[in-house]
């Protein structure tokens, strides 16, 4: 663990709005940096899970979310020590526009925050293309906005020509704004979206290890190294303890548990029996296989770690080629990604399908976060999925994308009844549920209504939860695993 004061060079790399090229930026720091022979700390605020992948492709170090809403402002700097630690540097890359966060929050889980509570300078990258002289008055409103927000220069991205670039950096020079870089327009190494975002990196890795390499050379080429490595060492020491997975559930097991928790009013009561964890007995670490490859891309680091430190040995298989699940499984964790791609793969490889149905309808302790629903889903869009629940899933015209607040309605191997924990949704779906099963989570807030499946083993959901907010569920399920045969 990472005594106090805390510290490492950082910087945290801002915008005025989404798609002013923060990723590109961001992720073109960092593997400049690493090129360099810097040990690069690789950061995300938010939830995102893609930005991260190309983050790690840079640096060869884990992404690391750093989210004020779903883990806590008191987490974040531990969080970020936790990754930092032993690092030459630390590069976040924010979320939207800078001082925009969680809705009608204020400042929570803005850029802006996280900048504050890692006492981080910001770099803000501006989107130059269609003004001149203006910038200046941009520059200055971001900086002015918030005292406690300290913006260390500017990145000019899609400069046109050197007459504009030379007009910009007037005008941030009569602001008394360094100009750290510019950026020309550069199509060639941009990353293909699509209906979420960014591909992933684990679909196109090949390419995407070109595309960063190019996004290396165009930050060496319009960017001083030097001058940001000056800004970053401008950051003073942190007062914090860095997170461990074994502290945190140390912790967790300490605290007592609401021996009656109490279901929010109106949004219904647990419909399954109550789960009682046996633990291990000191036997073999219970094996917890985790979905993964191109079309199960979504995970934390944290969760991983955690389910180490509460004793279990974590597996990765690819339910695209692996026709079994990995020997010895006891548990299974199923996160998000894009099965709606990769439906007719997944779907054609029946046997993992009824390798999975069967598991659970042993009451195998099974989490399944978004992809994994509609994977345990009796179809998506049409193909035949694991048909564990009795719901089919298909693609809608409409995107769900938010935080919640969620409480759990039902006892389930993740989680006991009561449970409170903030998540994410974000998808391009839905799932027309049939019966049989209780819901996962009630959600207070922004509005209510109870979502996803309980039944026997399975815990299966639309919301994307930060383990690291409430260790107990990863200690949970593995305590579910460990009394499996």
């Amino acid at each position: 663990m990472t005594s106090y004061p805390f510290n490492v060079p950082r910087l945290v790399i801002a915008a005025p709005s989404s798609g002013s090229g923060k990723t590109t930026v961001a992720t073109g720091l960092m593997a400049a940096f690493s090129e360099r022979g810097l040990a690069v700390s690789p950061h995300k605020a938010g939830p995102d899970y893609i930005d991260p992948g190309y983050h790690a492709l840079a640096t060869g170090r884990p992404g690391r979310n750093l989210d004020a809403f779903m883990c806590g402002p008191e987490l974040v700097a531990p969080l970020f020590a936790h990754g930092a630690a032993g690092c030459d540097l630390a590069v976040v890359e924010g979320v939207m526009g800078l001082y925009d966060g969680a809705a009608g929050r204020g400042e929570l889980a803005s850029t802006a925050q996280v900048a504050k509570l890692l006492r981080a300078p910001v770099v803000l990258v501006v989107d130059a293309s269609s003004q001149s002289r203006s910038v200046a008055a941009l520059v200055h409103g971001f900086a002015s906005f918030d005292p406690q927000v300290r913006l260390g220069g500017v990145i000019l991205n899609k400069v046109g020509s050197d007459r504009h670039e030379v007009m910009l950096r007037e005008a941030l020079e009569e602001a008394g704004m360094p100009v750290l870089g510019v950026l020309r327009r550069a199509p060639q190494v941009a990353t293909p979206s699509r209906h979420l975002g960014l591909v992933p990196v684990a679909e196109r890795r090949s390419d995407a290890l070109t595309a960063v390499s190019a996004l290396a050379a165009q930050v060496r080429a319009g960017c001083d190294l030097d001058a940001l490595m000056a800004v970053a060492r401008t950051a003073p020491p942190l007062d914090c303890e860095a997170w461990s997975a074994a502290t945190a559930l140390t912790r967790s097991r300490g605290a007592a548990p609401d021996p009656a928790p109490q279901t929010p009013e109106g949004l219904g009561t647990s419909a399954s029996p109550a789960f009682q964890a046996r633990g291990s007995g000191g036997g073999a670490a219970p094996v917890i296989a985790v979905a993964g490859g191109p079309a199960f891309t979504f995970s934390y680091a944290e969760h991983t770690e955690l389910l180490q430190a509460a004793g279990a040995e974590v597996v990765t298989f690819d339910p695209l080629r692996d026709e079994e699940l990995p020997a010895g499984t006891t548990g299974l964790v199923i996160g998000g990604g894009f099965p709606e791609v990769y439906a007719p793969e997944l779907s054609a490889n029946e046997p993992l399908r009824k390798a999975v149905a069967r598991f659970a309808e042993a009451g195998g302790p099974v989490a399944a976060e978004c992809a994994g629903l509609l994977y345990l889903a009796r179809s998506l869009d049409g193909k035949p999925m694991c048909g564990v629940l009795d719901a089919d899933a298909r693609m809608s015209e409409r995107l769900t994308l938010g935080y919640r607040e969620a409480v759990a309605v039902s006892d389930s191997a993740l989680a006991q009844a009561g449970t409170r924990l903030r998540g994410h949704e974000f998808h391009r779906t839905v799932i027309e549920p049939g019966a049989g099963a209780a819901p996962a989570w009630g959600f207070t807030h922004p509005e209510r209504r109870v979502e996803g499946f309980v039944q026997q083993g399975v815990h299966a959901s639309y919301l994307h939860t930060h383990w690291a907010a409430e260790p107990s569920v990863a200690l949970r399920f593995v305590e579910a695993a460990a009394a499996r045969p």
